[in-house]
């Protein structure tokens, strides 16, 4: 049984958020430029002695699916996917694809510095079932001609079938890339259906991105958002169409989607604001991870909070912060609901 939030909602509000629920048109096949909502990104659990622990790996689907997202993206950097080795990562996303069912688009991380590496997985992952992959930069790309050249080479492995989307996270590949030279990459591999946004600061590279690949002048893409959610409420009014991250209360990623695209951008952002303290608190580079696991296994989504070694523990002091930040939480959503019981919490 998964632990529940105090949330409550009128029939009102509820038939919004139901109707924006699950937002993509793609589903439950693959993405495209039209896919919107909240593609959560999601942990791999392991035992406490490091093997993957794959009935986890059920409860930890069935909890996404229960919350309403619209996609689930696995084996991202908070994935840890560079701690497993080729063929965990094959077997972790069919079978993450096998308990999806179908259900909605699962888009599978396959970036990794070995190109056969990548095309291979890319393959065994559509094969399976995925409804996409996301490609990041290899590190070590310098320039944006080594960029494109880059992924010149990766489309032209890949093929034309297979939708990608482009993951822009300079803080964690090193590698950045400029609207006007990611505009060219558009425009020369009609498979580049996605944009998952995470640089920091980038609202203005977002909202150039979005005017450019509206549909009108060039075709459109979707945008989605990372970096945890932090600036979620200002990267919808910058035109994105949801969230590609992670976070351990997914319902808030999804409700303040479907209420921002339900035309009430300040309910959205009233409901992202009673969450922020832990969306701020998960962000701690090293140890963000491990208190996202903590949560969901607090949640029953997971039966441990192990994070593969090398990786960090919560000691006791982390534990007993944790537990205030949750209760305060849990405090606020429920004074909301009593207050605005037709405003989702």
């Amino acid at each position: 049984m998964f632990w529940k939030s105090g949330s409550r909602f009128s029939e009102k509000s509820m038939s919004e958020i139901e109707k924006s629920k699950n937002m993509s048109p793609s589903m439950p096949g693959r993405i495209g430029p039209d896919s919107r909502g909240v593609f959560i990104i999601a942990v791999t659990p392991f035992t406490d002695a490091g093997d993957v622990d794959w009935p986890s790996v059920d409860s930890l689907v069935e909890l996404y699916l229960d919350k309403g997202v619209s996609g689930v993206t696995i084996l991202g950097m908070m994935g840890e996917a560079q701690k497993l080795s080729d063929t965990e990562s094959a077997a972790f996303a069919k079978y993450v694809i096998d308990r999806v069912a179908g259900r909605v688009p699962v888009v599978v991380g396959v970036s990794h510095a070995g190109t056969d590496n990548l095309v291979r997985l890319s393959k065994a992952a559509m094969d399976a079932g995925a409804g996409g992959v996301m490609v990041a930069p290899a590190a070590g790309l310098k320039t944006e001609v080594q960029v494109r050249d880059y992924f010149a080479a990766i489309f032209k492995r890949l093929g034309p079938d297979i939708p990608v989307c482009f993951q822009d996270y300079p803080l964690g590949t090193g590698v950045n890339i400029s609207v006007p030279a990611f505009l060219q990459m558009v425009d020369e591999h009609p498979s580049l259906v996605m944009f998952k946004h995470e640089d920091w600061p980038g609202l203005r590279k977002l909202q150039q991105v979005r005017r450019a690949c509206d549909g009108s002048e060039r075709r459109r893409i979707s945008i989605l958002c990372g970096n945890g959610g932090l600036y979620l409420p200002q990267e919808l009014h910058r035109g994105a169409d949801g969230a590609m991250t992670g976070f351990a209360y997914p319902e808030m990623l999804v409700q303040v989607c479907a209420t921002f695209f339900a035309g009430r951008p300040d309910d959205a952002e009233d409901i992202f604001d009673r969450y922020l303290p832990l969306v701020r608190h998960e962000q701690q580079i090293g140890v963000g991870l491990a208190i996202r696991k903590e949560i969901l296994r607090r949640r029953g989504a997971i039966a441990s909070a192990a994070v593969r070694a090398p990786g960090p523990r919560l000691d006791r002091d982390d534990i007993e912060e944790l537990d205030r930040l949750m209760h305060r939480m849990e405090r606020r959503l429920a004074e909301a609901a009593a207050r605005s019981p037709g405003i989702a919490a």
